[in-house]
């Protein structure tokens, strides 16, 4: 059984009620059920803060063991070397995910810290990135 972990960063936990143009009505509590009712054999979780310090953390202690991460590091992704960083000092592949396209969005989005430590980055594809994200490291 693979262990993937999705990790989401400062203001995720606002889906749903937050900027629904750009991000959609749902909240990712029900999304996360639908997406682990879709791999019954997989150990998915979830955590979400909106602490740099706490994603370090956790990036940390599941970086040596789990299968797969899926970060949404949100803003921190354009600003905290300390998360890119903890990414490169793990074993554990990382797939950077974005809601929205982060590149149609205003310019100091268009720049990401991890995007170089991680296996790939996918946005612009919705609550939906986060199974392409999952997919693609169940390919390995």
């Amino acid at each position: 059984m693979s262990n993937i972990i999705i990790i989401n960063g400062p203001n995720l936990n606002l889906l749903g009620v937050r900027e629904k143009g750009i991000y959609g009505d749902l909240e990712f509590s029900t999304y996360f059920e639908t997406l682990r009712a879709s791999y019954p054999g997989l150990g998915l979780s979830y955590f979400q803060s909106n602490h740099e310090g706490a994603i370090i953390d956790k990036i940390h202690e599941v970086g040596f063991s789990a299968d797969g991460i899926v970060l949404n590091a949100g803003a921190y992704t354009h600003t905290s070397l300390a998360i890119a960083d903890a990414i490169a000092a793990v074993t554990t592949p990382v797939v950077e995910v974005h809601i929205s396209n982060v590149y149609a969005r205003e310019p100091f989005r268009h720049h990401s810290y991890l995007a170089k430590n991680c296996k790939g980055v996918i946005c612009g594809f919705g609550l939906d990135g986060y199974r392409l994200a999952v997919e693609s490291l169940l390919k390995g």
